[in-house]
């Protein structure tokens, strides 16, 4: 069995607990740094608030063995803020956080929460893949080494390097798998 750590600090956790476990993986909650502890086959950074999420990853000192861990292969998904804490390079935010992925995003790039949407777009192997955007940001420009998975209106809103897996929207909210089937299979081959 698949063994993902989701950090469930803020944001929509819960819901990638739903998911993952109707694809028959187990979910342990990382809310602090004891719990960042044993072996995990993967680990999701949930939407939310990025700036809350990334202070409450220094505060509680998980930032620095997360970053070790993505860098040493650890399959990591993030998804809205999650993608943010990723990248790094803000456009519109003078802040980094994990700094792992070769991209710059620019956060609230749809607006605030009146720019909310939803969507059906291409993901890398799939047609028609439903897209929920909230407060979403957008991927603008990512490395040679990155392979762009879904763009909505020209825009880069999925993008996958190596170990490490982004989406600007939240498949989460949805009732299609497709993303997280993708998230685990990445895991499985790790």
């Amino acid at each position: 069995m698949m063994k993902i750590a989701v950090f469930a600090l803020q944001g929509a956790f819960e819901e990638h607990e739903k998911m993952l476990a109707q694809l028959g993986a187990e979910c342990v909650e990382i809310r602090r740094r004891a719990h960042f502890t044993g072996s995990f086959d993967g680990v999701i950074l949930p939407g939310g608030e990025s700036t809350v999420q990334g202070r409450l990853l220094r505060e509680g000192g998980m930032l620095e063995p997360l970053r070790e861990g993505i860098l040493a292969g650890l399959p990591v998904f993030g998804t809205c803020a999650g993608m943010i804490l990723l990248a790094k390079k803000i456009s519109n935010d003078e802040a980094v956080y994990l700094g792992t992925m070769s991209a710059i995003v620019r956060r609230n790039a749809y607006g605030r929460q009146l720019g909310s949407f939803f969507t059906k777009e291409t993901f890398g192997p799939y047609d028609d893949v439903p897209m929920t955007f909230i407060r979403g940001p957008i991927f603008e420009w990512v490395g040679e080494n990155t392979e762009v998975l879904s763009r909505v209106d020209g825009k880069i809103v999925a993008a996958r390097e190596g170990n490490m897996l982004a989406t600007a929207f939240h498949p989460e909210l949805t009732a299609d798998t497709r993303v997280h089937e993708y998230f685990l299979d990445m895991a499985k081959t790790r």
